[in-house]
């Protein structure tokens, strides 16, 4: 690459120059290429250690004049190739045109211009962000790391660090380089090269440890090994790259979604040194991420800033120091202590930003007043104006809400009285606002015509009413309120009923998403009602099983609504569509918030709060299940190796988390964790779950089996009651059939969630977060394992290959398919994975990539015919005709190769040069005789006389007919065994085109001079046998059809033109790609005087071989009429039996091949790649990825 000139004063230190002229010299640093001696492995080791080699690349250009002493770098490259290119432009374009410069100054001032002007020109050109952004030096390591690693350019280097990697006891010290899909090393020392390559996909476990052995290191684990390393700068910083990017690979796994880079990131204010566009992306993701988790934002919230600053509190009268967070529609603020506040301000509520007066009490402050007329004062901000200049920025971008912030309840009554006359111009649809479910919670409903109750229970929960409507004055009502330590004091005390569902809106985050998309719901529910799919079905099937205890799901008001929100949920998100928990869920939504806000309360659960739960693997709960565990060990050690015995925690925890307690607890006391869960998180149900095993410690000590344990927690959860209810007791099916004679006491659900706060409140839900991430590797990584071994299970009955095979080959299969991913394909990664399906049909291959396993893999290597055939097979395998193959259908077609007998694989190479293994093209061009051969009058007999037999029979034989019918129907059902006489005759083309492909199959073979004589002489059997099957079968058949139609054209005839010719012609319609014929006989017979039969060293059928060997041994006379007989074919009984006439040809195909070493070459072909393209020659271009 061209660069800017650099001053270099000693031009002969630790570089090799290579060619000269008077004005330039090419150079090579010592230790790049061959030899180079003591001092070249010096300078390797200096260069990998100091890193000198990515700032300088192992070839450069010099600019030198004659009365100069300094030289100037104006070209570096990383191959011997790239610099050579630059060499020959100066020579051709410069050389000429500064010899005739008499000053030495203007040569130097006009050969920088020209390289600053076609750098400048390149700039223009190339418009890449990412290009434009990373400095040099980053580039310069990324074109290192592709050239020692073997990587495409659409992989991309995030960032590189020194460190050194432990192989066995001694530290390599060199260079990690962390890609978006890779994690590489490579380090040389004094002649000794380290390369590691581990995909992030592999990665089981990352973990930072600080050990005698290992001090402070990383430690990196796969299915086979583990690597650790070490001697960091920050090791802080790598980790949370390496987690970041593990991450992106397990979405991967789960998702099949490729990593995409954020295009919109702002431009850095100055250009970071060593930072590249996508790892500035990645510290944005984290930011966002973290900023989105803690004021429970929407997916596409983007943090632009934060800043310090103080906020005043009018309930506390002090001003309180902390945060503030602007993004493109909140303006948030929190605390630097925990829990005294937090407030979030969307911008659709701010009414006025103003810079008030600035005094010494209170410095550079800023007003903020919303529509719903709260004030907010922040103070001792560092940039104000420009503070106040973004906030005006989002402003100016956000849409005007003419609601507001209003407080959903006093929008029931309205709507509610509005409704009544508006139910004819709803009519046809589904979702309208005068539906009962509209507006109101199915309690609500149900609660409004019960007369009202003056018992202490009742007056409890006025009380509870009122202490919140305190709260709302002081603190604030709605999204802007204040959140503080009493907040959450009146949450974990329990949330009144009727409040229940606008604080579940609010501390859920659902009430933005809601503003943010009015009508949302109402239109998903008219796209979705009607559609049929497997989600429709499950939720259909599980409608009445939701809660049938509750009155509220006893009729069709409650059952319609519990449909529509389900329904319009799996229509919005297709990926997770439904899952058995989501409607108890779902059920207890309803109960409290109207339709429209109980979907949006399903979103954020679904997509935010409980991240990856209710999948069709329930990926988040097994995560959780493992986080579980591990709190468990750590809090109650005992007890949790007791429990290992017994196997009990994952049974039991899974039903715990995925439905939040209300399967498994009364469903008053489990509304209550629900309360605390919108408001805390997942971090409640932890506390609680490991609050229940406290409990429960002496108990689970003394049991001996799973059954036990399992009958003492569900007996106790039956019995956590919720004494200050108010509504009627609802019975829990679970109680009712676990009761025993003597009931257990009861445990006051308030004391059950005061004891998890007062032992387990340590927990912090970034420890949490943490720890998630730490069991996500394992458990996705575990159900990839799950899954191979199913496959391999599934296969095992269907091929011949062994376990360790089929494992091998699924990895092989798999990895292909994953690479397409991140590398490019032609098909999308959501048309080739589909995890509804099987596991055996889930990861699908397009014919590229089936392509360069068949090669990799297959036993028939034909040279340059081995794409034909790959494609060919495709097509056989592929029979839905999607243009993708699964792995059972690969392994399908592999196994017949492998393990099938002589008849079978014949029966496959047979198949393959017929359609619909041939493409369109190569069919058409031999429709006509297929069609010939082909061609059945048996349907027009059936046709007449199943017509004579309707006739025929009268209306009592119609019954036995039907039965007739469906019993003909069930047998055509039935698989069929496929016998070598269903298979279709082959006509003359088709034939010339496996001999072919023989040909070619033979070319790399020991006995190769036998098998060629064997063909030859197949071939010209086959083909005197095709033409008396011509006379014997066609004769008679072609007089019969000579009155209905007249019969193909025949080819025309040319007179004059030799047998050696027509076959030539024959060859290149049947697309054989011919040699030329030779000029005379002597060339012929020179050609062929090795043996009578000639040998086909190119890879491809010659014409002399067919022309002077097959076909005039007994066959040239009686195709001299024409290029290609249309009369001509035989079947595969003819071609096997000529075929097993000749035993060099039987001990081929019946030869058993080993695929071990195919598999082994296939896994060595990322080392040989980066071996081939890291030479420093020309022959880069060769091995090109």
């Amino acid at each position: 690459m061209w660069i800017h000139p650099e001053e270099v004063l000693l031009a002969g230190a630790l570089w090799v120059s290579e060619r000269a002229n008077p004005f330039f010299i090419l150079q090579r640093r010592r230790g790049h290429g061959r030899g180079g001696g003591l001092s070249g492995l010096l300078v390797g080791t200096l260069d990998v250690v100091l890193d000198s080699s990515a700032r300088v690349a192992p070839y450069r250009i010099l600019l030198q004049t004659a009365d100069s002493q300094v030289y100037w770098n104006i070209a570096c490259g990383s191959s011997r190739k790239e610099i050579t290119e630059h060499w020959d432009w100066l020579e051709t374009n410069l050389l000429q045109t500064i010899s005739i410069f008499d000053n030495d100054e203007d040569v130097t001032t006009f050969v920088k211009g020209k390289i600053s002007g076609i750098i400048a020109e390149e700039n223009r050109l190339n418009q890449a962000e990412e290009q434009e952004e990373d400095c040099g030096k980053f580039r310069e390591a990324e074109l290192k790391m592709r050239r020692l690693f073997g990587m495409p350019d659409e992989e991309k280097l995030v960032n590189y660090y020194s460190c050194s990697y432990w192989k066995g006891r001694v530290p390599r010290q060199g260079w990690l380089y962390l890609s978006v899909n890779h994690l590489c090393f490579y380090s040389f020392l004094l002649g000794k090269e380290v390369t590691l390559i581990v995909q992030w996909t592999e990665v089981t476990q990352l973990e930072k440890n600080a050990t005698l052995v290992f001090p402070e290191s990383v430690r990196v684990s796969t299915r086979t090994t583990e690597h650790f390393f070490s001697m960091f700068l920050n090791i802080n910083d790598t980790f949370k790259l390496m987690e970041q990017l593990a991450n992106i690979a397990m979405r991967q796994l789960l998702d099949n979604e490729a990593f995409a880079a954020d295009r919109s990131l702002p431009k850095p204010s100055k250009t970071l040194k060593n930072v590249s566009a996508l790892k500035r992306d990645f510290d944005a993701r984290a930011k966002n991420e973290r900023y989105r988790t803690m004021f429970r934002l929407t997916q596409d919230e983007r943090l632009d800033g934060h800043t310090d600053c103080t906020l005043w509190t009018p309930f506390a009268k002090m001003h309180v120091v902390g945060q503030l967070f602007i993004s493109n529609n909140y303006i948030c603020f929190n605390s630097r202590e925990e829990d005294l506040c937090q407030l979030i301000i969307p911008l659709r509520e701010v009414s006025i930003v103003e810079k008030a007066d600035s005094s010494s009490v209170l410095p550079c402050p800023v007003s903020i007043s919303t529509k719903n007329k709260m004030n907010f004062l922040f103070a001792n901000l560092k940039d104000r104006d420009f503070l106040v200049q973004r906030i005006s920025d989002f402003l100016q971008r956000t849409p005007d809400n003419s609601w507001g912030d209003t407080n959903p309840l006093s929008l029931i009554g309205h709507s509610a009285s509005g409704s009544a006359g508006s139910d004819s111009a709803h009519k046809g649809q589904h979702f309208h606002p005068g539906l009962p479910t509209a507006s109101q919670g199915l309690l609500q409903l149900y609660h409004r015509d019960a007369p009202e109750d003056l018992g202490p229970k009742a007056m409890k929960e006025k009380m509870k009413e009122e202490a919140w409507n305190i709260h709302f004055s002081e603190f604030g009502r709605g999204v802007c309120m204040y959140r503080t330590s009493r907040t959450r004091e009146l949450v974990l005390n329990g949330i009144p009923e009727r409040l229940r569902g606008e604080l579940w809106l609010l501390f859920s985050g659902a009430q933005n998403e809601m503003a943010a998309h009015p009508g949302y719901y109402s239109d998903l529910v008219e796209q979705a009602m009607g559609l049929c799919s497997l989600a429709t079905e499950e939720i259909e099937r599980d409608l009445h099983r939701s809660m049938p205890e509750h009155r509220a799901f006893q009729n069709e008001t409650g059952i319609a609504a519990l449909r529509r929100v389900l329904t319009a949920y799996a229509h919005r998100n297709p990926g997770i569509g439904y899952c058995q928990a989501m409607n108890i869920v779902t059920s207890v939504l309803l109960l409290y918030c109207p339709e429209e806000e109980a979907f949006w309360l399903l979103v954020a659960l679904c997509e935010r709060m409980l991240p990856d739960y209710y999948n069709t693997r329930v990926v988040g709960a097994l995560v959780d299940q493992g986080v579980f565990e591990e709190l468990t060990r750590a809090f109650l050690p005992q007890l949790y190796e007791h429990m290992q015995e017994l196997g009990v925690i994952s049974t039991i925890s899974l039903s715990w988390f995925l439905t939040l307690f209300l399967s498994v607890m009364p469903f008053d006391s489990a509304v209550l964790l629900v309360d605390c869960f919108f408001y805390e998180g997942i971090k409640v149900i932890f506390q609680v779950a490991l609050a229940v095993l406290h409990d429960n410690m002496d108990a689970l000590m003394s049991c001996s089996d799973e059954g036990e344990a399992m009958t003492i927690l569900g007996r106790y959860l039956d019995n956590v009651v919720n004494k200050q209810t108010v509504a009627p007791p609802i019975p829990h099916l679970h109680a009712l059939l676990t009761s025993g004679d003597e009931p257990p006491p009861e445990i006051d659900v308030f004391e059950l969630i005061k004891s998890s706060y007062e032992k387990f409140g340590s927990l912090r839900s970034d420890v949490i977060e943490q720890m998630r991430f730490k069991q996500r590797l394992k458990v996705i990584q575990s159900l990839e394992d799950t899954a191979k071994r199913s496959v391999v299970r599934a296969m095992m009955t269907e091929s011949a290959f062994s376990i360790e095979e089929l494992e091998e080959l699924y990895c092989l299969f798999k990895s292909k398919h994953m690479t397409s991913c991140y590398w490019g394909s032609s098909s999308t990664a959501a048309e080739r994975h589909d995890p509804s399906l099987p596991y055996l049909e889930q990861y699908r291959i397009d014919p590229a990539q089936f392509t360069q396993l068949f090669t990799a893999l297959a036993p028939w290597v034909c040279g340059g015919h081995t794409h034909t055939l790959s494609a060919r097979l495709f097509r056989l395998l592929d029979q839905n005709q999607d243009g993708l193959v699964n792995f059972k259908e690969f392994i399908t077609g592999l196994s017949g190769m492998y393990h099938g007998d002589m008849t079978e694989k014949l029966k496959l190479l047979y198949k393959l040069h017929l359609p619909p293994a041939l493409c369109p093209e190569e069919a058409e061009s031999a429709l006509e005789a297929t069609n010939f051969f082909t061609e059945d009058d048996r349907g027009e007999e059936l046709k007449e006389g199943c017509a004579d037999g309707e006739d025929k029979k009268g209306p009592d034989d119609r019954v036995k007919d039907y039965r007739y019918y469906l019993r003909m129907w069930a047998k055509e059902k039935e698989p069929k065994t496929e016998t070598i006489k269903d298979l279709p005759r082959m006509n003359q083309e088709q034939f010339i085109d496996l001999c072919k492909t023989l040909y070619n199959m033979f070319s790399e073979e020991p006995l190769e001079q036998q098998l060629y004589h064997a063909i030859a002489t197949v071939a010209s059997l086959l083909l005197r046998i095709g033409e008396v099957g011509k006379k014997f079968n066609n004769g008679s058949k072609r007089t019969e059809e000579a009155v209905q139609a007249p019969p193909p054209e025949p080819l025309p005839e040319e007179e004059g033109v030799s047998g050696d010719a027509q076959v030539c012609r024959a060859l290149a319609e049947a697309q054989l790609e011919p040699a030329a014929l030779q000029g005379s006989d002597e060339e012929t017979k020179d050609d062929t005087s090795v043996s009578s039969y000639s040998v086909v060293s190119s890879g491809s059928l010659q014409c002399e071989d067919i022309a002077d060997d097959t076909v005039l041994v007994g066959g040239g006379e009686q195709r001299r009429g024409s290029v290609l007989d249309v009369d001509w074919s035989i079947t595969f009984e003819q071609v096997l039996a000529s075929l097993l006439t000749e035993p060099p040809l039987v001990d081929y195909f019946e030869r058993k091949r080993d695929i071990q070493s195919k598999i082994a070459a296939c896994k060595a072909q990322r080392a040989v790649e980066r071996q081939t393209s890291s030479a420093s020659d020309h022959e880069l271009a060769q091995h090109s990825i």
